[in-house]
């Protein structure tokens, strides 16, 4: 357990660490790319209104007048453009006509695109049918002309490309930071999880220490039992003794055995079995009780399936789950077994009727030592919350994986996956 939760403050930890990378860097990437179309576009808006090409009296290509000497021009007021734009932009243009026949290139202004070049480009994206967009590397406008249209691709290279190092850039350094992080938390989480681990550890220490010590006395109250029966014979006393003894015997049985399959994890001794055949005669040891309560036992078993793993854990899983439909399935409800094959997996389901409808955020508990729907702790059922602990321990050490269902709230299903 603390092994598992070691591990979930890691996934944990990485994650939110991602998450807050991913919006940090994406949000400063996306701007980045923002601003790089939306000053291309700008730039394109003010190509579109000059006929492909930038105003040679105005967006100071002329001198100012000497009292406006501290004022930009208006053309560059409204644009947020440096008066040198003209001299560092590289654009080209194609006049088309309404059928699509070039009637003028203008790659004056580009040394990258012929003539021939930039009619393709232009055809093909009137073809397109969008008014802009990026072509390559160029960012292109498509716009309306007194003989037809006007397609003015301005070359981004070299923004694009920034943009590219800076997010190449950006997605080293996360992943840099990440690693450098996973091998710190690697290191320090040893130490954060060490006060937890030393408390569980006092905890199963003090369980199995109490499990042994309980049993010397629970053999001699029941051998006791037995010799004052012989003495005085048989009565109601001597009966309730024994009976109290065996079921503390079989709870301190339950508590070593989980804490032997949780914490100690043995060995298993895996074989091949016919786990139909298992599966069959585990439950032809319930026909009997249910059928005294009045309870319908429906089987539903796959014939010839094979196991490998270790038969008496999973006689053992089989007996608790039915063990538990049994007890908490109201006197003439339904209990049914399942066994099929579901892929490479097997699927066991074990369902019975309940009496009162269940919780759906109680069902992740059902598992929990301990942990009984009635919250009164009525022992008339003879249970007492660990038998699905157990299960689940089985389950896990077949590196399988359990789970509770109820889609109608009147019907417990409990779903065991065992990998072939």
């Amino acid at each position: 357990m603390i092994r598992r939760l070691r591990h979930k403050l890691i996934a944990a930890c990485m994650l939110s660490l991602a998450i807050v990378l991913l919006v940090i860097l994406g949000g400063v990437n996306l701007m980045s790319y923002h601003k790089v179309v939306s000053d291309a576009d700008a730039i394109l808006a003010v190509l579109a209104t000059n006929d492909g090409t930038f105003p040679k009296h105005q967006g100071g290509l002329q001198q100012p007048p000497p009292g406006e000497l501290g004022r930009k021009p208006d053309l560059f007021d409204q644009r947020g453009m440096s008066p040198e734009t003209p001299y560092e932009s590289r654009f080209f243009s194609v006049l088309l006509s309404e059928d699509g026949q070039v009637l003028q290139t203008d790659t004056g202004q580009i040394a990258a695109v012929d003539a021939e070049d930039a009619a393709a480009y232009a055809q093909s994206v009137v073809k397109s049918g969008h008014s802009t967009g990026f072509w390559g590397n160029y960012r292109y406008l498509l716009c309306d002309d007194e003989l037809g249209s006007r397609v003015i691709f301005l070359d981004c290279g070299r923004s694009l490309s920034s943009f590219r190092s800076t997010l190449l850039a950006s997605l080293s350094l996360a992943l840099l930071g990440l690693a450098a992080v996973l091998i710190l938390l690697l290191i320090l989480s040893k130490h954060i999880v060490r006060p937890v681990a030393e408390s569980y550890e006092k905890q199963k220490q003090f369980i199995t220490d109490a499990g042994h010590e309980l049993k010397t006395p629970m053999t001699i109250i029941s051998a006791d039992a037995d010799l004052a029966e012989m003495e005085c014979g048989e009565n109601q006393w001597l009966t309730d003794i024994r009976r109290q003894a065996r079921r503390l015997t079989e709870l301190t049985n339950d508590l070593i055995y989980l804490s032997r399959m949780e914490e100690e994890q043995p060995k298993l001794q895996c074989i091949e079995f016919p786990i139909s055949d298992v599966a069959e005669e585990m439950a032809d040891s319930f026909q009997a009780p249910a059928k005294s309560q009045e309870k319908d036992f429906s089987l539903s078993i796959q014939p010839m399936l094979s196991f490998t793993g270790d038969e008496k854990n999973i006689r053992k899983l089989i007996s608790i789950l039915l063990d538990n439909a049994l007890k908490y399935s109201p006197r003439g409800g339904k209990i049914e077994l399942r066994l099929e094959k579901q892929g490479r997996t097997l699927q066991l389901t074990v369902s019975n009727t309940v009496e009162q409808p269940l919780e759906r955020e109680k069902l992740s508990h059902l598992f929990d030592r301990f942990y009984r729907t009635d919250q009164s702790r009525n022992s008339q059922t003879g249970g007492y919350g660990l038998g699905l602990s157990i299960a689940r321990s089985i389950v896990v050490a077949h590196k399988g994986k359990i789970r509770a269902e109820s889609p109608d709230g009147t019907t417990l299903s409990v779903v065991v996956l065992l990998p072939r």
